[in-house]
């Protein structure tokens, strides 16, 4: 009797542990489905669109350009005479100084040329001695006949013939002077050329390149043989830059340039723009400018001929507000859900402009006055626009000024066209004077006319929507658009660090 009850309490217990598991199984089940289910709710929530966080930072805006490497100053040594070179006393990399021979010319045939002269010289003077004789006669035998046709004792023919005679033997004598300055002339400029048989350095600089040998004859028959290349001062470069049409406008002196050389790729080199030249150069339809950039070279590092790819910095905005480009080329694919921009401003709005006059006025080095005279203006801007945005906003197709954040203007659908944005600017423009006339009379003309420039930037800023990601739909707003380095855009409005800007849309799961 006992054995079957053994078997009865173990079939209980076994039915009991089944029944627990399979309960343990089926919450199992249910929970990950409901953590599953919650998990792609969030995930087709936060997931519809592809965003990008709006950031505050440094943008740097370059143009990329090509270019070679040369002296400042390259003087090409040629030769003013033929002849057979006899020595060349110079050769490649050779440091010179000024006045230095570097190579001789056969003289042989100029001193022949100096001899013959100095002999035609020296025969000139016979015949200006013998002239100089027959004058003094023709005069003594003149003044004969002269006294004696006064007395009539002689006939007036013959006092005629002695004056004839004695204007010959003047006109020889005048003549025979003249040969000898003829020849002596003709001499120097032989003299000249034989002093030229030596060639000689024009400048201190260095060897760079040497076309003849000893030896070798030299024809400057139409123009002269060029027999050295000598850089004056390696110590200082240039970079003969071309930059394309498109870019040249943002290109100015004294911008700063960056560049490498493959010579030595692992380190970069500085310059600084000295020139724009306005002689374009078109190829295959392409309009470039040389650009002039000047690098020290103190440590002889560059050589002359590298090729170098710079960049010169144009514009360089710190601790701004940056974007990635791709938001501003996202459009959504239906407007409908869109919340347009003339939805009311966060709060906040308008510091967007009272941010960008804060710090051109930063970079003036104003003085106490003058801080406290901008700091005053600023805040009567802020308040100004802190109570625009708390009054009711205007309906209908009317322009509001100051709707946007920085107190710029928004314009209804409907209020377009060129010379309406052109009015909307003037009059910003006239208010931000007013607004701070105060502080622009205490500045110089340097500092005021730097101010001037950033207000000119400020009110002809391009604008461009962007898609703010709000409540999990986007909402457009209008942005003013500044610098760019080719992935991050510099941008002011009504937006902030950190918000999440809409740059596409993901596909439906």
């Amino acid at each position: 009797m006992s054995t079957p009850r053994k078997l009865s309490s173990s079939r209980n217990a076994t039915g009991k542990t089944g029944r627990i598991a399979t309960v343990v199984v089926v919450a199992s089940l249910l929970l990950g489905g409901a953590w599953y289910w919650t998990q792609r709710e969030a995930s087709a929530e936060e997931g519809a669109y592809r965003t990008t966080q709006v950031e505050r930072g440094d943008i740097r805006v370059a143009i990329s350009a090509t270019g070679t490497l040369s002296a400042i100053s390259t003087v090409i040594v040629g030769s003013q005479i033929s002849g057979q070179v006899t020595d060349v006393l110079v050769d490649f990399n050779d440091q010179v100084k000024k006045d230095q021979v570097l190579a001789r010319i056969d003289p042989s045939s100029y001193e022949a040329q100096i001899a013959q002269g100095s002999a035609q010289i020296a025969s000139a003077r016979a015949s200006l001695a013998q002239a100089q004789a027959t004058l003094r006669n023709a005069q003594l035998d003149y003044d004969r006949k002269a006294d004696l046709g006064t007395r009539q004792l002689v006939a007036r023919s013959d006092v005629d013939l002695a004056r004839a005679a004695l204007d010959q033997a003047r006109g020889a004598a005048n003549a025979a002077q003249a040969q000898i300055a003829q020849q002596s002339a003709a001499t120097q400029t032989t003299r000249i050329n034989l002093d030229r048989t030596v060639i000689r350095s024009p400048v201190d600089g260095v060897v760079l390149t040497r076309t003849i040998e000893p030896g070798q004859t030299v024809a400057a028959s139409l123009q002269a043989p060029e027999l050295f290349t000598i850089a004056e001062d390696l110590g200082k470069m240039k970079i003969e830059l071309a930059v394309d049409e498109s870019d040249i406008g943002q290109v100015k002196a004294g911008q700063v340039v960056s560049f490498t050389v493959d010579a030595f790729p692992d380190r970069q080199f500085r310059g600084k723009v000295e020139q724009v030249r306005l002689s374009a150069t078109t190829t295959n339809n392409v309009v470039t400018y040389p650009v002039v950039v000047t690098v020290d070279n103190s440590d002889g590092t560059l050589l002359p001929g590298l090729t170098v790819n710079a960049e010169i910095q144009v514009s360089e905005r710190n601790d701004v507000l940056k974007v990635s480009n791709a938001a501003l080329r996202y459009k959504p694919a239906g407007e409908d859900d869109v919340a347009q921009a003339q939805a009311t401003p966060q709060r906040g709005a308008g510091s967007g402009v009272i941010d960008d006059l804060t710090r051109t006025a930063s970079g003036l080095g104003l003085d106490a006055t003058q801080q406290a005279a901008f700091d005053a203006a600023a805040e009567t801007l802020r308040e100004r626009q802190a109570a625009r945005r708390a009054a009711p906003q205007a309906s209908g197709n009317a322009i509001v000024f100051g709707g946007g954040r920085g107190g710029g203007p928004r314009v209804s659908d409907n209020a377009g066209g060129g010379d309406m944005q052109a009015q909307i600017r003037q009059r910003m423009a006239q208010r931000y004077q007013q607004d701070f006339a105060a502080f622009r009379a205490m500045l110089d003309d340097a500092k005021r006319a730097r101010w001037d420039a950033a207000i000119g930037g400020l009110v002809g800023a391009k604008r461009a929507p962007v898609y703010k990601l709000v409540d999990g739909k986007p909402q457009q707003t209008m942005l003013r658009i500044g610098a760019s380095d080719g992935t991050d855009t510099e941008i002011s409005g009504d937006i902030r660090a950190g918000d999440l800007i809409v740059t596409g849309e993901r596909a439906a799961q």
